[in-house]
């Protein structure tokens, strides 16, 4: 009776415990599509850079997952998770390591923050385009500042930790769920992972909620003087401090390890879950007779070379079997189509529900109203006329005067925002349409309502794998899964759909030592056809994959009925057979081992 209440007190604490770090991944991994937009800004690169920053994770994941899924299964599971958390919050921690290394984040602007100053210098410069001084072209930056400048290539530093972070999360899938199939009852082993399932959907709500409240903070907060910022969240060159929630979500990461360690390498299995009961889902999907009991257990100290030697052959069981391999093709392809969705949805809600809808609504370039203006084509510095329309610059709004400083700057005699040129234009951009902001909502609603949809199928796809193969190989199967996911889905996923959102930029900032910078305002309708239109696509493809996957499953059942009718005696008669035969050579093996009462017990059970 002492056995059963710690094995239930452990199991209760193995339980919690894997919820809180599914808990802690998830948060800390929406966390990281949250910041995109500020990491573009701040450290200046394309979207398809960052694409490739992160599908580092997954890179991280492909290095290790096979191996840890295989031979994990074999060793002290709970302390391997263990150490998956504390190098993910390693990871975490190297994420945020650049804010603290690289300067104060520098933007391009033309308005002045200092209230005494007497000199207000014209946005529109007039002269020859002869004139050195006022030819277009941005001022030379002399070879220190593009040494400085140099710094911004510490974007490998997050790229790094999040591979450190791909590495560490590894083992807490496969292990984790192999850990509660095994020693949990057939009935609850379902309702267990659906429980942690459903605590890691926590995650990504606080995740993008702390993504949204230190993007309101600026970035460089404590070491600059606010009055000094001209810009406002809502402007395109506006970072937030993406750094502080990386910290923050390191540290929830380290404390999801320590439960782990004290957790024992394995549980008594309960009484209805013996080693020898077969569960119906195997009986119709499993060929072979099933293993009895696991070659390996988690109690026998085993070799290294051992393991590696049926590592060939089990993987070579595990892909000959295609029902597994129909599962698969359709997961890869419904995560390339959800990885690529999740990874731009904050991108596609800033862009397309805070920026004007089309290219009609912004000036970026020379007009007949700023033709006498020599203004520089890489400069940002957007400004909003009295007519609606926002305007690169005050340079293109053909502004000659500006009076005040900071965020209350005013530009005057702007001649392409009225016929008279004498109307007005301040600073940043146009707020958007009221329209959009009705839109949101629905938007909101809609978007509700598929993830529950689609979060449906976690659970019983999880069943559904491990249930099809030989009970010996869940971890591997697991481990598998994730290896292929990661590697077809997750690493590319992001990358195309973030060259082809590359495609709808209409205005790309430019480097002060040369080069395309972070992209400042994309064409909406563009963005949202080849966002929207990949990720349907993709998701239509996988519907067809399952097609084939119906066929089989289809006639598996068929031949489960037809046996069930004409040969169950028979069939009843060889499964007997077999456990017999079975049973005899494991009793053989451990006879010198076994006590009466183990004898009469097996004797009952055949």
């Amino acid at each position: 009776e002492a056995q059963v209440k710690e094995k239930e007190l452990c199991g209760r604490m193995f339980l919690v415990a894997l919820s809180f770090a599914y808990f802690a991944k998830a948060l800390s991994g929406s966390y990281m599509k949250s910041t995109i937009t500020q990491l573009e800004r701040r450290f200046d690169i394309p979207s398809y850079l960052i694409g490739v920053i992160d599908g580092s994770f997954e890179i991280g994941n492909l290095l290790v997952i096979a191996f840890v899924s295989y031979f994990g299964a074999k060793l002290h599971r709970p302390k391997i998770i263990a150490v998956g958390c504390v190098l993910m919050s390693i990871g975490t921690f190297i994420i945020a390591l650049p804010h603290f290394i690289i300067g104060r984040y520098e933007f391009e602007t033309s308005v002045r923050w200092v209230v005494n100053s007497t000199q207000n210098p014209s946005p529109c410069p007039v002269g020859s385009p002869a004139d050195p001084t006022h030819d277009g072209r941005l001022p030379q930056v002399p070879a220190t500042g593009c040494e400085g400048d140099s710094n911004l290539s510490m974007w490998i530093y997050v790229l790094l930790g999040n591979v450190l972070r791909g590495i560490g999360e590894t083992p807490v899938q496969p292990l984790g769920i192999s850990y509660i199939d095994d020693f949990a009852t057939e009935e609850n082993a379902a309702l267990y992972v659906g429980c942690v399932q459903t605590i890691s959907v926590f995650g990504p709500v606080f995740g993008y909620l702390l993504g949204s409240l230190c993007a309101k903070i600026y970035v460089d907060i404590g070491f600059v003087k606010m009055e000094t910022i001209t810009i406002t969240p809502a402007d395109s060159r506006w970072v937030g401090a993406w750094w502080l929630g990386y910290l923050i979500a390191g540290f929830i990461t380290l404390l999801s390890a320590i439960p782990f360690w004290f957790l024992p390498r394995s549980l008594p299995i309960s009484g209805t879950q013996g080693p020898e009961k077969c569960t119906p889902e195997q009986t119709s999907f499993i060929k072979e007779p099933p293993l009895l009991k696991h070659k390996y257990p988690a109690e026998e100290n085993t070799s290294f070379i051992e393991m590696a030697k049926d590592f060939i052959p089990t993987l070579r069981t595990l892909l000959g079997h295609p029902v597994y391999l129909v599962y698969l093709c359709v997961t890869i392809t419904q995560l390339n189509s959800l990885i690529g969705m999740v990874t731009y949805k904050p991108k596609y809600i800033e862009q397309h529900f805070r920026q004007s809808t089309s290219k009609a609504n912004f000036l970026m370039a020379f007009a007949a109203c700023n033709s006498n203006c020599f203004c520089s084509a890489g400069d940002w510095d957007p400004v909003c006329g009295e007519n609606g329309i926002t305007y690169v610059s005050p340079c293109l709004a053909g502004c000659t005067t500006s009076a005040g400083s900071g965020k209350n700057t005013l530009f005057s005699n702007c001649s392409c925002v009225g016929v008279a040129g004498n109307l007005t234009a301040s600073t940043g951009q146009c707020p958007h349409k009221d329209d959009c902001e009705r839109m949101f909502p629905y938007f909101l609603a809609l978007s509700v309502v598929t993830s529950f949809i689609i979060s449906l199928g976690g659970t019983p796809g999880y069943m559904f794998l491990i249930r099809c193969i030989k009970p010996q190989l869940k971890s591997l199967a697991l481990g598998f899964h994730a290896l292929a996911t990661r590697t077809l889905a997750g690493i590319p996923a992001p990358i195309y759909f973030g060259a082809i959102i590359d495609t709808t930029c209409l205005k790309w900032g430019q480097k002060k030592c040369g080069g395309i910078g972070a992209c400042r305002i994309y064409n909406t309708t563009s963005y949202r056809i080849a966002y929207l239109g990949l990720t349907l696509s993709l998701r239509t493809v996988s519907f067809f994959i399952c097609i084939p996957g119906f066929i089989l499953l289809r006639r598996q059942l068929r031949k489960e009925e037809r046996n069930a009718a004409h040969g169950d005696p028979a069939n009843g008669r060889t499964e007997l057979e077999a456990l017999r035969k079975e049973e005899f050579v494991t009793s053989n093996s451990d006879q010198s081992q076994q006590t009466p009462d183990n004898n009469t017990d097996r004797e009952t059970r055949l």
